[in-house]
This record gives C-alpha cells, structure tokens and sequence, in this order.
C-alpha cells in the first residue's frame, strides 16, 4: 500500500511538472494570423473553433453578424477587455486577443476578423498547446456572441 502511494505521488508531479511546461510553451507562440485574408484552418483537435469554414463540421461555429451600421470594432474591443482579453493586435479589420486559464496560466488566441462587405464578424478560438479544452474556446465565442448582440440591439435604439 505504501508503495502504491509513493508511486501516485511522483505520479502527481510529473503530471504538474508536464502541465507547468505546457504552459510556459504556450507563452512563446503567437496567433496564427490571416492567411490569404482568412482565418487560419483549426488543426485536428477539439481544442478550436472557426467561423470561417463551414466544411468543418467539428471546428464550425456561427459568425457573428452586424445587422447595423454600428461600430463593430470599438465594441468588440470593450466587450473582450471586459471579458478578460488582452488584445495583441488590431489592424482595420482583424484583432488578436490573448485569454489566459486560471490554472497553469495557458494561453488560448481568440482572432476576429470583420468582413464588412458580407456584413459578419468570422471568429477563430483555439488552445496554443493541449488536446481538448472542455469546450472553453467554444464557450468563449459565444458569450462573445451573445454580449454583442445584446449590446448591438441596445445601440440600435
């Protein structure tokens, strides 16, 4: 028994050991970017989503679409600083922002990119390093979602 408690114990950290390095890598990476005025494919984990291709069924989620002429930019910018981003960068049509876990400090890269001529906001959520995220990213985009509609409708008015 005492052996089997020994052991759980190196277990325990070497799997923190593991996770403290997965963090620290996750500080040395940056967002993918546009590619050819795109957002970036999310690779083959559960840990991105993307509104940009809808062929991907598993990454897929909704844009968000801009029914006014509101300034979409500027609210963007208010509702991730309130959500806890940190915007990394931010150009005419394209924002990067930074969110980081709780535990561990991981990162996660949330990029939008605002297609004026369709009238959309294209999203692209994904973990830097891991498999699964439990839904976080997906989440994140759609309270994301939800609170720029909510304040879009209220400046409609």
């Amino acid at each position: 028994m005492k052996i089997f408690f020994i052991v759980l114990f190196f277990a325990a950290i070497v799997m923190i050991a593991i996770l403290i390095s997965m963090s620290v890598m996750s500080k040395n990476w940056n967002a993918p970017g546009l590619i050819d005025k795109k957002l970036t494919r999310c690779p083959d984990k559960p840990n991105c989503v993307c509104s940009e291709y809808k062929d991907d069924i598993k990454h897929y989620i909704e844009p968000i679409y801009i029914s006014e002429n509101i300034d979409s930019l500027a609210l963007l910018n208010k509702i991730l600083a309130d959500m806890g981003g940190n915007i990394k960068s931010e150009q005419d049509n394209y924002i990067a922002v930074t969110f980081t876990s709780s535990v561990f400090n991981f990162i996660d890269d949330l990029e939008i990119r605002i297609d004026k001529e369709n009238k959309m906001i294209h999203i692209r959520s994904a973990a830097r390093v891991g498999y699964s995220d439990f839904g976080v990213n997906r989440k994140r985009v759609e309270q994301l979602r939800h609170v720029f509609d909510k304040n879009a409708d209220s400046l409609k008015n």
